[in-house]
């Protein structure tokens, strides 16, 4: 049985919930298209190394705030998410502002790894955001959801991962994707305990100059006002690594 769907409004800001306290995802009611969570915003830091990617996908609506961005900034780009909920995919349409299906928007309601099973490498980006009600770690998280979601990418495919949970629930992702990936880094953990990792079918060559010049770019392009701070991350990872 799916966890009911409710709804919080607190400062202008609408909250998703799974019928718990914790946040499935959140929009500004006076500025939707901006991506409110700071964690949210960093499941974007995929723009520093790719700039047109053609199919956009998203593990887990939430709010609908990433599929209704990348729909919006990216219109040479087929987007899609998967939910298993119907009532969440009911609920961005009625209450989060997400657009009906069209020909550059899809929404599948099925099971993430019968989606990933499909994709044959054809994926530029996968975005993944997979929580159940008590958000305690993801709701898919073990090596060989990792190696699907890796199957489904293009070979210079990339993917962001949120990852919120205990430092047990970081570690032992992180291991799955490090075991699944040619390259993976993560940015500093936020004020709401979540840690974003990247993942690289391809290992990058780093220059931070140019990822420098790229996140001001992102900045005045797409209204991503802390991409410098996701650069300060990975270079901060680095230098621990």
């Amino acid at each position: 049985m799916m966890p009911p769907v409710t709804i919080s409004e607190h400062e202008g800001v609408r909250y998703l919930h799974l019928g718990s306290p914790w946040v499935q995802g959140a929009m500004r009611l006076d500025d939707p298209d901006r991506l409110e969570l700071e964690y949210i915003r960093q499941m974007m830091m995929w723009t520093l190394f790719l700039e047109q990617p053609r199919r956009i996908a998203q593990l887990g609506l939430g709010a609908g705030a990433l599929t209704r961005f990348c729909h919006q900034r990216f219109p040479q780009a087929l987007v899609e998410a998967v939910e298993l909920n119907p009532d969440v995919l009911r609920a961005c349409r009625l209450l989060f502002e997400l657009p009906p299906d069209n020909e550059r928007l899809h929404v599948h309601v099925c099971d993430a790894l019968d989606y990933l099973e499909k994709q044959d490498a054809s994926l530029d980006i996968l975005q993944v955001d997979l929580y159940s009600d008590q958000a305690e770690h993801p709701a898919l998280e073990d090596q060989a959801f990792y190696q699907a979601c890796q199957r489904a990418l293009t070979p210079q495919g990339l993917l962001t991962v949120n990852l919120l949970g205990s430092p047990l629930v970081h570690a032992r992702n992180l291991h799955a994707l490090q075991n699944s990936f040619a390259a993976v880094a993560w940015m500093p953990e936020t004020h709401d305990g979540n840690i974003v990792a990247i993942a690289f079918n391809e290992a990058p060559q780093i220059d931070f100059d140019e990822l420098y010049e790229r996140a001001d770019r992102i900045q005045a392009q797409w209204d991503l006002f802390d991409a410098r701070r996701w650069v300060d991350g990975l270079y901060a990872w680095m230098e621990q690594d």
